[in-house]
Order: C-alpha cells, then structure tokens, then sequence
C-alpha cells in the first residue's frame, strides 16, 4: 500500500511565503506566475500557491526594498513584470534561511525519541 502524502497545512507555511520567493528571485530574475509554478514544481505539487498571495508578498517584498520590478515586453506583445533581489533582500535572505535553519533543527530535536 502507498503511503498517502501529508495534508498540506497552510499554518505551517505562514511566515515562509518571503523566504520562498526571494531565495527563487535570487537563482534568478522571474515574474509572479513564474515564481507560483516554480514553488508547485519543486515542492513536487505540495504547495499551490495562489496568485492571491504571491503577487501581494511580491508588492510588499518591493516596498520594502528586497526586490525590484521592471515591466518588460515580450516579442509576442504580452508584458510582464520581472523580480530581481536588490543586495538588502540578499541580506534578508541569509537571515530568514538561518532562522529557518535554527527553527527546524529546534523542532527535530524535540522529535528525537527520548534516549533511555
């Protein structure tokens, strides 16, 4: 018998959307739909996120000085807005992913089974 997957717990992922996009922004430049189907690949269907949520964390990631935007046209006419991280969003960045390094290596040693 397959093992079912894990209920996706979109708690769990609170807090995580910022680091999610600006560590894809930093392997390189990409616009929202981009980002929304790059996060669902990798996560191998996992997360789905909706644009709902990204194109709002990438409006506030821009206020805040970690991303900047620029429209460019595309042959076809159609224009799209590209995200790249500035040097404050990679500082951010290094911050956010050591945090999430701390945190998730606090929460596997309380998993770890009590040694008798």
């Amino acid at each position: 018998m397959k093992d079912k997957p894990s209920k996706y717990v979109p708690e769990l992922l609170r807090g995580s959307t910022d680091t999610l996009l600006l560590f894809l922004i930093q392997e390189r430049h990409a616009y929202g739909y981009q980002l929304i189907k790059e996060i669902g690949r990798r996560s191998h269907g996992y997360f789905q996120f909706k644009e709902g949520t990204v194109y709002p964390a990438l409006h506030r990631l821009e206020n805040e000085g970690l991303l900047e935007g620029e429209w460019q046209e595309l042959p076809n006419g159609q224009v799209r807005r590209y995200y790249r991280i500035t040097e404050k969003g990679k500082y951010a960045l290094r911050g956010k992913m050591a945090t999430w390094r701390d945190f998730t290596s606090a929460v596997n040693l309380v998993f770890r089974p009590v040694e008798a």
